[in-house]
């Protein structure tokens, strides 16, 4: 394990002065919003790598890190550059991964995920989870000839998404992000996307009274931290389906992990169509949409099209990463892990008397501080889980890479923290103990 590192010593780095000079010259300073260092502790999270494997990682200073936060925000299920999927990819690479016809891939990637949905008949491809679900979108709208689009959970940046926050609330507070800005979208797209929360039948019934006419489709994950009330899946399928709209199931970060194939198929609940990304391609860029033929139709008549999507890495990673994930029991794997990483917390906090409340699936965990301090408190355990060589916040996705050892580490670590957090606490010295600013929550600018 890892020595306990400065904060003198890391903003020395080059791994912090890279990311000083990234922000002067990259809008945001990084490409994704839940990559910003300012996400989690600011002048001390690591914003590069050199190296990835498993679910170790080092930066470019060779410091050396186990990965207790994110695993690649949920793209990597089977840990960092796994050999299976990459010896697969090579192997596309030396054929050449790019020309002017189609990887045959693609085709058998088709087939593999209608056999996996047997109530999906075809499937479109894209490269990442956003621009998958404006396709969704898309097909659904033109399937419909309809504009209106019901939400529920997150599903992306682009302007049919962030439409719902076209007025004077932030309606997509609770989806997610709170303060997503919707400066950009144009104002004539107010009043095309309407979200509602999980698990409310009255909000939902709302939507349909007033739009049901013009609703194209329901966009929702069908869960994230918890199981839906029995009966709300069904309720929202049959409610879509009586006004004619289609229901689009958001399996983007929930999909393989609590369920091999998506956690639809969990609940019993086909949609009309489905959307897959993160996981489907292990960190190689990969994204699908399947759906039946009916709700798809629309495809055929809409422009629909990108070079990128035709490349050959993606489907080629898809493949080997679907054939591993079954045959190694993944969603078993990541619930036994996640369930150990959730008794760590609530017997650490417990421990020391911190004010800590766990949530979420085993493969998708969390915990907060409740706490007026919650901000810096959270701030303060990832300092002191950077110091021993784990990159940690409040959120963890499991990995098939995560083993009892390494686990064993963590939990070790994770009593120091809480017990340096503690005597923080009883001090009152908490903001004094930061080596750096309080972490930001949400979306805000980067001055």
């Amino acid at each position: 394990m890892m020595k306990k590192q400065s904060a003198e010593n890391k903003n020395a780095s080059r791994t912090q002065t890279l990311y000083r000079h990234a922000k002067e010259r990259i809008p945001g300073g990084t490409q994704l919003l839940s990559k910003r260092p300012e996400m989690l502790a600011p002048d001390q999270w690591p914003p590069y790598y050199r190296k990835a494997s498993g679910c170790e990682i080092w930066d470019l200073d060779n410091r050396h890190y186990y990965d207790f936060s994110t695993n690649g925000i949920g793209s990597c299920l089977l840990g960092f550059n796994d050999p299976d999927v990459t010896r697969a990819v090579c192997r596309r690479v030396r054929s050449g991964s790019m020309c002017t016809l189609n990887p045959p891939e693609e085709v058998a990637l088709a087939d593999r995920l209608c056999a996996i949905h047997p109530w999906a008949d075809q499937a479109r491809f894209a490269r990442c989870g956003g621009e998958a679900c404006a396709v969704a979108v898309r097909i659904a709208r033109a399937t419909t000839d309809r504009s209106v689009v019901a939400i529920c959970g997150y599903s992306g940046w682009q302007d049919w998404y962030l439409a719902a926050n076209l007025g004077d609330s932030d309606a997509l507070r609770g989806h997610l992000l709170p303060g997503l800005s919707p400066l950009g979208v144009p104002r004539e797209l107010r009043g095309t996307t309407v979200p509602f929360t999980f698990d409310n039948r009255e909000q939902f019934n709302a939507i349909l009274e007033q739009y049901g006419p013009r609703l194209a489709a329901v966009v929702m994950e069908p869960c994230r931290s918890q199981d839906p009330a029995p009966g709300f899946l069904e309720f929202v399928k049959a409610g879509a389906h009586r006004v004619g709209a289609l229901l689009i199931f958001d399996e983007i970060t929930i999909g393989w992990r609590l369920h091999f194939g998506g956690a639809h198929l969990k609940f019993g609940v086909s949609p009309d169509l489905a959307v897959f990304a993160k996981a489907l391609g292990n960190g190689h860029p990969m994204a699908s949409v399947i759906g039946t033929r009916a709700a798809m139709a629309g495809a055929h008549d809409s422009f629909i099209s990108s070079t990128y999507w035709t490349e050959g890495v993606g489907p080629v990673a898809a493949l080997a990463t679907l054939e591993k994930m079954q045959a190694a029991d993944v969603p078993a794997h990541i619930a036994r892990v996640g369930t150990r990483v959730q008794q760590v917390w609530r017997e650490g906090a417990a421990r020391q008397g911190l004010p800590v409340h766990v949530g979420g699936y085993p493969c998708l965990s969390h915990f907060r501080f409740d706490h007026a301090q919650a901000d810096a408190l959270r701030t303060l355990f990832t300092q002191g889980m950077l110091a021993r060589g784990f990159l940690a916040g409040t959120g963890f996705y499991p990995t098939l890479a995560h083993t009892e050892a390494i686990l064993d580490a963590y939990g070790a670590a994770v009593d120091g923290v809480f017990a340096e957090i503690a005597t923080a606490l009883a001090a009152d010295t908490v903001t004094a103990q930061l080596h750096g600013p309080v972490a930001h929550s949400g979306f805000k600018r980067l001055l």
